[in-house]
């Protein structure tokens, strides 16, 4: 029999690569869609919400905040699930929660049923992305399909918030806010029956090993806290008691939880997953870039809005250039690169790229030309960071037993989740300082009220600017971590078997030339 033959006919077997592999890579796709579409169309509908289910605006945060909280603190627990259930079947529970819980939130009558439908997608998103990622880490193994499988999750992964801005926009002018929760369940339905059927997961990729009860209590606390305590901090304040009271408490439980991982013997964390200095270097600078361009996006949502007067529709299609160049940037340019080039070569000339991008952000006033600044400005952003996400998508699964894919896919999540967080609720705080001292400077010299309006406006956009000029600092800071600490060569064509104590099987993984 041929060697192709021998691959079409023998799923699941250690070192064939499965036929069905770039099927499957769709509903992947489709499934990281959705989780990714929801991180923002949910925010465009929320206004529509607030007013049906008579939310406080006191209360309105939750919305948001439940979600973020299940989704950041259950994230590593659901790599580890994934690890030991196996990636297809975690894959499908987190599909089928997630429509699930959509539903109810479509359905929800009032606050508290809107509340916890949140907080269930945010659960079942922490089983799904993290076995969505992993997947890909464990089927593709040869490094040019890999880079190609690569390039379609990141520009998804990049791009896919800014489309959600578009739907969002599309759904509560025209139909109902309902709509922006409905819409999952078709995507979510589809992906989940062709995961079923056409995904083979490689054979002796499980880890068995007893589940880490300690790692995972100290874990989810100490995710929770952090990301809470970031979240309360935009809206009561960086002194605010409990809010110091949280980040002292993360900083207890997450250091707590190294140390109980350094000492178990199977732990839910493995420390050499984040002591690689290539792995850590890209969930660090891969979270810096993540708390820019999650401020970004809430700031021209803002600007477009509300300074602007550009409707829901309207200001989604605004986004379009960012979701073009991040498509470009992560199928053209980092797939065709990845296999010739070391990753930091990609990882930091393209968030310099971005830096600038978002510095032509920073010179945007109330008239500002859309066409001649706005355009511009999101086009090398969304360049650069497509450029920069694939081969850190890549890169951070890469080389990893096939017994810890699920957790290394967790931290790439993780750091996605909490780098939204601190990014959401630092450039708000610095945003809304920068205009408080905009206004107080400005508002005695404005007689009349068409003036005072004016100096208003002219504060929100210097509050928005001042926060901008701290993201693109941020993102030449993600930009230096990875030239300097990724300092792997590109990836080679060979495949190596990874193998170590304790774990079920073995697996092929390319081999990273230094």
């Amino acid at each position: 029999m041929s060697e192709a033959a021998v691959k079409a006919h023998a799923p699941g077997v250690p070192g064939v690569p499965d036929a069905g592999r770039w099927k499957a890579l769709v509903f992947i796709a489709l499934a990281q869609l959705m989780v990714v579409l929801d991180s923002t169309i949910v925010n465009i509908a929320l206004p529509s919400a607030q007013q049906d289910l008579g939310i406080s605006d006191g209360n309105r945060q939750w919305v948001v905040t439940a979600y973020a909280l299940a989704f950041g603190g259950l994230l590593l627990f659901g790599g580890r699930i994934a690890d030991l259930w196996g990636r297809k079947r975690t894959f499908v529970v987190g599909l089928a929660g997630f429509a699930l819980a959509s539903a109810l939130g479509g359905a929800a009558t009032n606050e508290a049923m809107m509340f916890g439908s949140r907080a269930l997608q945010g659960a079942f998103g922490a089983l799904l992305a993290p076995a969505a990622l992993s997947l890909l880490a464990v089927m593709f193994t040869d490094s040019k399909e890999r880079a190609k499988a690569f390039g379609i999750y990141g520009a998804i992964a990049g791009g896919g918030a800014a489309v959600g801005l578009i739907l969002g926009g599309f759904l509560t002018e025209y139909l109902d806010w309902r709509w922006t929760f409905f819409v999952n369940i078709p995507f979510a339905v589809v992906a989940a029956a062709g995961a079923w059927f056409v995904i083979r997961e490689p054979a002796g990729s499980r880890n068995r090993s007893a589940l880490d009860v300690p790692g995972v209590i100290l874990s989810t606390l100490g995710l929770v806290a952090l990301v809470y305590g970031f979240t309360r901090a935009e809206s009561e304040g960086w002194g605010d008691a409990t809010t110091v009271g949280l980040f002292v408490g993360a900083a207890v439980l997450l250091i707590a939880f190294v140390l109980v991982e350094s000492k178990v013997k199977s732990p839910l964390l493995p420390l050499r997953v984040v002591t690689d200095r290539n792995r850590g270097g890209i969930y660090l600078s891969l979270g810096l870039a993540i708390i820019a361009m999650f401020g970004l996006f809430l700031f021209l949502t803002y600007y477009l809005q509300i300074v602007k007067g550009y409707s829901p529709v309207k200001t989604g299609f605004a986004f379009l250039p960012m979701v073009a160049g991040m498509i470009t940037g992560s199928t053209q340019i980092g797939t065709r690169l990845l296999t010739r080039v070391p990753p930091r070569l990609l990882m930091g000339p393209g968030f310099l790229v971005a830096a600038v991008g978002m510095l032509l952000l920073t010179q945007m006033e109330i008239n500002t030309s859309y066409a001649g600044v706005l355009l511009p400005g999101m086009l090398l952003l969304g360049l650069g960071m497509g450029t920069a996400f694939m081969p850190a998508m890549s890169m951070a699964t890469q080389g990893v037993r096939p017994q810890d894919a699920g957790v290394a896919s967790a931290m790439v999540n993780t750091s996605q989740q909490v780098g939204g967080a601190i990014g959401t609720a630092l450039l708000n705080t610095i945003a809304a300082s920068a205009t408080t001292s905009y206004i107080a400077d400005h508002i005695a010299g404005a007689s009349s009220k068409s003036q005072r309006q004016l100096v208003l406006l002219q504060g929100q956009v210097q509050g928005y600017t001042s926060a901008i000029w701290f993201a693109v600092g941020i993102l030449v800071a993600a930009s230096v971590i990875a030239l300097t600490l990724v300092n792997a060569g590109k990836p080679g064509a060979s495949t190596v078997t990874a193998s170590g104590e304790g774990v079920e099987g073995e697996l092929p993984i390319p081999v990273v030339a230094h």
